[in-house]
């Protein structure tokens, strides 16, 4: 048995024991950096550290404050909240107390979080502010299991008239509570660590889903032992790197990124504002971190707007070195594959040492300048973006998995790594593709069911364990996975012909550096249309510089100039497509897809219907005259 399958087999019942060991094994090692804005709201954030033991005694004190207020063993204990250094203590609190998190984005509204409050029974809600308790207040009355309400942010957040007595309380007076109780009953924590088992519910996930309402994904104290020790396993994660962790804790590709760190004892800066990416990558100078593709394409796109800005020169010598960047990545990539090095020849290596002291080190540089990897999942990263980052140095590592799945199913192995792939699978998880091309999946991290539904999981669960993910793809015979589409979203056209949507919108993202948001249609038409919202500042600048300064978002998609332009991108793209597959009309929408209009899950994902239901007078117009079958 190798060290690897050891470690996973004997793995302890809960991350919430692995907690008490990481704390046990190495007390005064620095766990989080946390940042705190300037009291005056200018300058730079000051950020600051917790070792694992005075994060341990927050997490004691949360737990205990839970079980003084009657949380109970496998009972639900919401969270609501932005990422954040407290997100991480109140949950580990959660789960030391025997009890399950329910999590919940900050940005859901208050019909939706009252639905999965009631559905999944929480006792208790963890909030972040004044906000997320309004929507807890509003539908009261929905929500009979609903004892308490604990801010994280008390300001404006005070008791109002018609709450029950001692309803709402801030973190700070939980946490007192829970000291007061453990100097009453000091074994109290212990005691409910020492019973948890490892089938006993430890989270339950609300699919955001591209269609119909949220279904609870039950989530066990195994699954996240099992995934802690599996990400270490793959050798991606050492107990020496910095993590940068911003992705939304509510999700769970955020969420198993902290049971890794616990595994690994390394240290996680946490700050979960997306506006400030960019200006703390510099600050944290992280080793690895995790990422959705729309930040990579934001990033890419910025870089080639902020080139084109420098004039015709700087913007020829980017393009030069993105070009050169793909082929590097693609022929090293290849080397690696067949002689174990990533080698280039010596002319294409001469001209990639001077692209990159031109552009790809100071692209390293806006990353920290330490960056060993990036973990890119949630979706699928368009290889011609991923080619350009690992040319410059920046590798990429896609991953692939889902809620159901605990988040990480395959992860590309280190050097070996294959841009338009997913990788491996992670050490005792089992794939294999059925006859249709769905991918199923076996192993410990896959859920235990739909909470409460159980036909739903009897939809997707076989009885021997095998997962049905909904997802297309194809099997490398050295066992490298390649995703094609979601099974759902596969178009056939009136023609008969198959086509993968999410592959060529992701091949109009390496293509078209103005874009933010595209969706290919054609199910039952005679051709395909697109519809493409545009980034906001890279267009806006494109605008700036050919006579359209000032001019609303809204006015620049709709000039024939920006039409134009983008069409010549659309050409481009039809040029490496089957001809069935070719993109015959397009239409730029007033405005980018966003989660607040419901088009977008919180993980960034397109939710066709909503789009193409909002959108279906240009659909339709694009298909005016044609024959619809």
């Amino acid at each position: 048995m190798s060290d690897t399958q050891n470690l996973i087999e004997n793995r302890p019942p809960s991350v919430a024991v692995l907690f008490v060991e990481r704390v046990a094994a190495t007390p005064d090692a620095e766990a989080y950096r946390y940042p705190v804005p300037p009291a005056s709201g200018e300058g730079p954030d000051d950020w600051r550290s917790l070792t694992w033991s005075e994060a341990a005694e927050r997490v004691y004190a949360v737990a205990a404050g839970l079980i003084e207020l009657g949380v109970r063993p496998e009972e639900r204990v919401a969270l609501a909240a932005a990422t954040s250094v407290d997100w991480i203590l109140t949950d580990l609190g959660v789960m030391c107390a025997g009890a399950a998190t329910t999590t919940v984005y900050p940005s859901t509204n208050a019909q939706e979080c009252a639905y999965i409050l009631a559905d999944s029974g929480s006792r208790v809600l963890i909030a972040e502010d004044a906000v997320q308790l309004a929507k807890a207040r509003e539908r009261r009355a929905e929500l009979p299991d609903l004892a308490h309400v604990v801010v994280i942010d008390p300001a404006g957040a005070t008791p109002a008239e018609g709450d029950p007595d001692g309803w709402v309380l801030s973190l700070a007076d939980l946490e007192t509570r829970g000291r007061a109780y453990l100097a009453r009953n000091p074994g109290a924590v212990k005691e409910r660590l020492g019973a948890i088992r490892a089938d006993q519910l430890a989270t339950l996930i609300y699919t955001s889903g591209t269609t119909g309402r949220p279904k609870g994904v039950r989530l066990l104290h195994d699954n996240w032992s099992y995934m802690a020790k599996a990400t270490v396993g793959t050798g991606l994660i050492r107990h020496d790197d910095v993590q940068y962790l911003w992705l939304p804790l509510a999700h769970v590709f955020g969420k198993v990124l902290t049971s890794g760190h616990i595994e690994a004892g390394h240290v996680t800066a946490v700050d979960g504002r997306v506006d400030k990416i960019i200006e703390n990558l510099p600050v944290v100078r992280p080793t690895y971190m995790a990422a959705v593709p729309r930040i990579f394409e934001k990033v890419y796109n910025g870089v080639a707007a902020k080139a084109r800005a420098g004039g015709g020169a700087k913007y020829k010598i980017f393009q030069w070195a993105a070009e050169l960047a793909r082929e590097s990545a693609k022929i090293s990539q290849d080397n690696f594959r067949r002689t174990g090095r990533a080698s280039l020849p010596f002319a294409l290596g001469a001209k990639h040492k001077v692209a990159d002291a031109l552009v790809y080190s100071k692209l390293r540089e806006a990353f920290g300048g330490r960056l060993r990897a990036a973990i890119s999942g949630s979706a699928a990263l368009a290889p011609d973006i991923g080619f350009f980052f690992s040319g410059a140095g920046i590798h990429i590592l896609e991953g692939y998995g889902l809620t159901e799945s605990s988040a990480a199913s395959f992860v590309n192995p280190g050097e070996a790594y294959r841009t338009g792939t997913v990788g491996k699978p992670l050490p005792g998880n089992e794939v294999r593709i059925a006859d249709d091309g769905e991918i199923l999946l076996r192993g410990p991290g896959i859920m235990s069911g739909y909470h409460g539904l159980p036909e739903k999981t009897a939809e997707v669960l076989e009885a021997d364990g095998w997962f049905h993910t909904g997802d297309i793809g194809e099997l490398s015979v050295d066992g490298y996975l390649r995703i094609t589409d979601r099974k759902k979203d596969l178009i056939k056209t009136s023609g008969g012909k198959y086509i993968a949507p999410a592959e060529i919108e992701g091949q109009f993202k390496a293509v078209c550096p103005f874009v933010s948001n595209i969706l290919v249609h054609g199910a039952d038409r005679n051709f395909c249309t697109a519809l493409i919202a545009l980034d906001e500042p890279t267009i806006l600048g494109w605008a700036a510089e050919h006579g359209m300064a000032g001019r609303s978002y809204e006015d620049v998609v709709a000039s024939p100039a920006v039409v134009q332009l983008i069409d010549g991108y659309v050409q481009r793209l039809n040029e490496g497509l089957q001809r069935w597959q070719t993109v015959k009309k397009f239409r730029l929408l007033p405005r980018d897809l966003d989660i607040e209009h419901g088009e977008l899950t919180p993980s960034l994902k397109l939710k066709r219907p909503v789009v193409e239901r909002e959108y279906k007078d240009l659909l339709e117009e694009m298909y005016a005259g044609t024959k619809a079958v």
